[in-house]
């Protein structure tokens, strides 16, 4: 089984994001979560006007992503080239959403940086969390953020515990995670590059990287 991976050179490639300079100052990802309003302000007011328009009070839209109409953006929010927000959508603002990113129908994005060509295309929620490069969640897969007695939230990595501080945090997916469909990622998720959730799947704490997550207590290496 491989290692398990909490540092935020282990989970990300950050050459396949724009929040490069805020993630690489953290040495565990979400740590990060607090600043991410204030980076994009600060992302977004040095992004050319010859590359993207400004689409209302603090959202900014590459001139090539595809903007499918009925769907809700409010800032801050960066939308990279090519990317796809598609009918139904709600973004909630505080939102980095990658190149050639999907977010598609019915999913609600609040305080979150999506590496590029991530898909959350159907009816996902994505609260307070990171998702690396090329991740996906299948349909009707969500993030937990908070907890039901709504204290801080620990990550669990095998007989381990780190303390975050903070109340909403969903989850941590490294680069090329794939989420079946009907997974629920509780507060504190972490999963390693490469890694499978089975569909219907509930998942807490740290899954090693290069995993099938089938169910708690069962994990099996990628062959």
């Amino acid at each position: 089984m491989s290692s398990i991976c909490l540092f935020t050179e282990e989970l990300f490639d950050l050459s396949h994001t724009a929040a490069r300079a805020l993630l690489e100052k953290a040495r565990y990802p979400w740590e990060a979560l607090p600043q991410i309003g204030a980076f994009l302000l600060e992302l977004g007011s040095r992004l050319p006007a010859s590359d993207y328009e400004r689409a209302g009070e603090d959202v900014w839209i590459h001139k090539t992503a595809k903007i499918y109409p009925n769907n809700y953006i409010a800032g801050p929010c960066v939308i990279g080239p090519e990317a796809e927000v598609r009918p139904g959508a709600f973004i909630r603002g505080n939102a980095l959403v990658g190149a050639g990113c999907v977010v598609g129908n019915s999913t609600e994005l609040k305080n979150v940086i999506l590496f590029d060509k991530v898909q959350v295309p159907h009816y996902n929620y994505v609260g307070d969390s990171i998702l690396g490069y090329k991740s996906h969640m299948g349909a009707g897969a969500v993030t937990s953020n908070v907890k039901q007695d709504k204290t801080p939230v620990t990550v669990a990595a095998g007989e381990s515990r780190v303390e975050t501080g903070l109340k909403k945090f969903g989850a941590m997916l490294g680069d090329q995670v794939e989420v079946g469909c009907g997974a629920v990622l509780n507060p504190g998720t972490v999963i390693g590059r490469g890694s499978r959730v089975y569909p219907l799947s509930m998942v807490r704490g740290a899954v090693p990287e290069g995993s099938i997550y089938k169910r708690a207590g069962e994990v099996a290496a990628i062959r």
